[in-house]
Formats: C-alpha cells, structure tokens, sequence
C-alpha cells in the first residue's frame, strides 16, 4: 500500500516509517521542516512538506494514498486549546477525504481518563467528546467515520513509549530530577503507568495497518503498569540522586504541567491487541532501561 504518514519525522512516527517500508510497503511523509524531511527521505520515504495547520496539504496526502497513518500532534502543554484544535481539524480532514473509500485510518490517541480503579482495556470509550476535550475527541470523531466507509483505527499509546532519545514523559521527570536535585514521586508512589518500548509500539501500528478491522482500539502497551515509585527510584540511581515523596498539593509546584499526568493512575491492559495482531513486545522494558543507563546516555546538561 501506498501510506500517508503524519509526524513520519517523529519519535513513534520515523519507527513506523521503518516498519511499513521493511513490510514492503511505499510511504509518504508529511515533514513540517527541511530537516525533517532529509530524516524522512534517508528512510527511502517521500516527502510532502506542511503541518497540521495545512488541511489543503493533509486532504491531498490522504486523497493520494491507500491509507493514513496520523501520528502528528503539537503537544503544547502550555497552550492544550491550540493542540486539541489543530488534532480536531486533521482527523475531520482526513475522515472527510477517506469516507466512502474504506480506506485504512489509523490515528494516534492515549489513555487518559479510560478507567477509574482498574487498568483499562481496549473496550473501554473514550470520554473524550468535542473540540475542548483532551485531543480535541479526535478518537471519537475518527470512529465516527466508521459509519461513512471509513476503516477507521484507533491505536492508543502507554504513557510512556521509551528508548534511546526518547523525547517523552520519562526524559522531562528525569530532567526534572537532575535540576531539583532529587528524583522525586507523587505522593506514596502506588499509582501506576503503563509502557512501551517505542520498537514494540511502531510493529502495533504496522500490523494494525494490516489486520485490524475498522472500528478497532488497540493499545500499543507492553507493560500494564509500573509504580511510580519504582520509575522514581530508578532515575534516582541513574543520576546518582536520593528519592522522596511529593505531597498531593505540592506536585505542580515541583513537577509543572507533568505532574498532573504523574500523579493519574494510567494503568493499562493489551489482551484485546496482543490476540488480534498476534503481537508480542519484545524490547526491553522502561526499569531495564533506566538500570541500564538509557537516560543517562542522552540527558542534556542540567
């Protein structure tokens, strides 16, 4: 297949580049920057230049190709209304130019706010509806295409997808613990978070491409969930740091905007997936990681 890719340059998306080209299939790349596009172009990928701002640029993408891929996001924690709009605006985009062609649609979509007391599961809705929701309700949007000959896939990703250079959650709680002096953890640190290797998360996608059926949610979660505690205590050995516990009232003030995912319980099941894909993660997982010294090996200078 032909598959248009959003966020192709990214930290899941140039992974999922990878394995759609090693599965034979030819990949275009939406690249917001020159840079971006030679990283797309190395692959044996091609490149068509805009961002999510750019709806005339993702309608033709997506019109182009046998199937889309969107993984891009702004991630503007600061400004979550700019990225819940600009999401909103891509899926409804490529929903509209897929419908009536039952084509493949796969979007990018998290875990937040599943479930409550227990790990969520693939069969549990999204509560996220409209365009002030988390994400814009982009999930729920796509799967509304569903009904309009749309073969709609929504893949959700752990909190954490790690590795060498991961841009993500972890790096910004190791930062944090570098710049503190302590590698810290909200409250007893019994809430937990689901993780990924981000070579296991790009084959969920890959194979989702390939064999799950429209209207699907596949969890791309190796790891149903780690202590905080646990991840606190292996950034503290990483760096050499003492841990301690955060009260409830004095996580933001320690953790910024991060610490109010840090302080959620996002535990997560992949039962669903694993049998439907015949998926089975085989990276390291995020404690081998940090014992090993992934984090240490890239950190910036504090």
């Amino acid at each position: 297949m032909h598959v248009f890719v959003t966020g192709a340059s990214g930290w899941i998306g140039s992974a999922t580049v990878d394995e759609l080209l090693a599965a034979g299939h030819e990949v275009t790349g939406l690249a917001r920057s020159a840079k971006s596009a030679e990283a797309i172009e190395a692959k044996g990928a091609r490149v068509r230049r805009g961002d999510l701002d750019d709806l005339d640029g993702i309608r033709a993408g997506a019109e182009e190709a046998d199937a889309v891929i969107h993984l891009a996001n702004k991630h503007d924690f600061d400004h979550p209304a700019v990225s819940n709009a600009a999401e909103r605006g891509a899926v409804q985009t490529i929903g509209e130019a897929l419908t009536g062609t039952d084509r493949p649609f796969l979007l990018a979509s998290g875990v937040l706010g599943l479930a409550s007391g227990r790990p969520a599961t693939e069969d549990d809705a999204s509560p996220a509806h409209g365009p002030d929701s988390p994400r814009g309700g982009s999930e729920n949007l796509a799967l509304e295409f569903a009904a309009r000959g749309v073969k709609t896939v929504s893949v959700r990703f752990a909190p954490t997808v790690h590795g060498a250079g991961d841009p993500g959650f972890i790096s910004v709680i190791a930062q944090i613990a570098r710049k503190t002096g302590v590698s810290a953890y909200p409250g007893e640190g019994t809430n937990r978070w689901a993780a990924v290797h981000r070579s296991d998360a790009a084959r969920v996608v890959a194979r989702g491409l390939e064999r799950a059926p429209g209207g699907s949610r596949l969890h791309a979660v190796a790891e149903e969930g780690i202590r905080t505690r646990d991840i606190a205590e292996a950034i503290g050995r990483e760096f050499d740091l003492p841990t301690t516990s955060i009260d409830s009232g004095d996580v933001h003030d320690h953790f910024g905007w991060v610490g109010r995912f840090f302080a959620m319980d996002l535990s997560v099941t992949s039962t669903v997936t694993r049998e439907l894909l015949d998926w089975r993660p085989t990276g390291p997982t995020l404690l081998e990681e940090l014992n090993a010294g992934v984090y240490s090996a890239f950190a910036p200078a504090t």
